[in-house]
């Protein structure tokens, strides 16, 4: 049973610093391109940054590039998103994703976790 788990979100205040946690199970990490996405209410969701699978290549959104870092551990078999200089704009539920095929921002990812909340004051 694939599975994707994410955790760390939470309250902040601006300017300030989260570190997300994907935990995955079912399936190895190192055989997928992982993502991180965020949908604020009544915005369409975005793709924040992305991994491919040896690490070799990762992609940023505009607003995040210099602010935020995606790595993976595949030892833990974990994804993480580390976000620094938060805005109140980061507001947003967070979502990781894995797909074997499809690597990028966009959104046709096949495994999706339920979300994490961050929220910046």
């Amino acid at each position: 049973h694939v599975q994707l788990v994410e955790s760390g979100g939470g309250s902040v205040q601006a300017g300030g610093s989260l570190r997300l946690s994907c935990a995955a199970a079912g399936f190895p990490l190192t055989d997928y391109c992982l993502g991180w996405f965020r949908q604020a209410p009544g915005k369409e969701r975005e793709g924040v940054a992305a991994i491919y699978r040896n690490g070799a290549v990762t992609y940023y959104g505009d607003s995040v590039k210099g602010r935020f870092t995606i790595s993976h551990d595949h030892a833990k078999n974990a994804l993480f998103l580390q976000m620094n200089r938060l805005q109140a704009e980061d507001t947003a539920m967070y979502y990781c994703a894995a797909d074997s095929f499809f690597c990028g921002l966009g959104l046709s990812y096949h495994y999706w976790g339920q979300g994490t909340q961050v929220t910046v004051s």
